[in-house]
């Protein structure tokens, strides 16, 4: 179900967000700095500072997770249902390892929502759709750096 592709993306991104819904029906969605991929083809992400998610979850289990890359405005949509494991449940150490690693001592991690993956598609700016001629990653790169007023790092080796 992930690509290469798919896990290349969601590794340059320094942000997901998920999207959760309350028992009312009110989406919520928020941006999570610590997540990773488990190879059994779950979402892991770390509970850190997610009160609003982890109450939205347990009232519904469904979610969508979304990874842009900013500059190429391409990414991911991933969809699938969450459980929040914490550290009394007897999977936790599993799940918490490599978000423990990624965090280290300056993030406490309250618990970790698991997202078992059932669909995942890609983003793409519409751009790609509307002018596929003439639409390059370049440009698009080139665009967004204009836009955000950042230069390219430039390698003196």
């Amino acid at each position: 179900m992930l690509s290469p592709e798919t896990l290349a993306c969601a590794r340059k991104s320094m942000l997901c967000w998920l999207a959760t819904v309350d028992a009312q029906g009110h989406p919520n969605v928020s941006p999570k700095e610590i997540f990773a991929f488990h190879s059994s083809g779950h979402l892991l992400i770390a509970h850190i500072a997610s009160p609003s998610s982890v109450r939205n979850i347990k009232a519904n289990p469904r979610v969508c997770v979304s990874f842009i890359d900013i500059f190429v405005q391409k990414g991911f949509k991933v969809s699938g249902t969450a459980l929040n494991v914490g550290p009394q449940d007897m999977d936790y150490e599993k799940w918490a390892t490599p978000l423990v690693a990624m965090a280290g001592p300056r993030f406490p991690i309250r618990s970790v929502i698991v997202v078992r993956i059932t669909q995942c598609e890609p983003i793409l700016a519409p751009s790609y759709r509307l002018y596929p001629d003439e639409t390059t990653e370049q440009a698009q790169v080139a665009s967004a750096m204009r836009a955000y007023g950042v230069q390219p790092l430039v390698n003196h080796h």
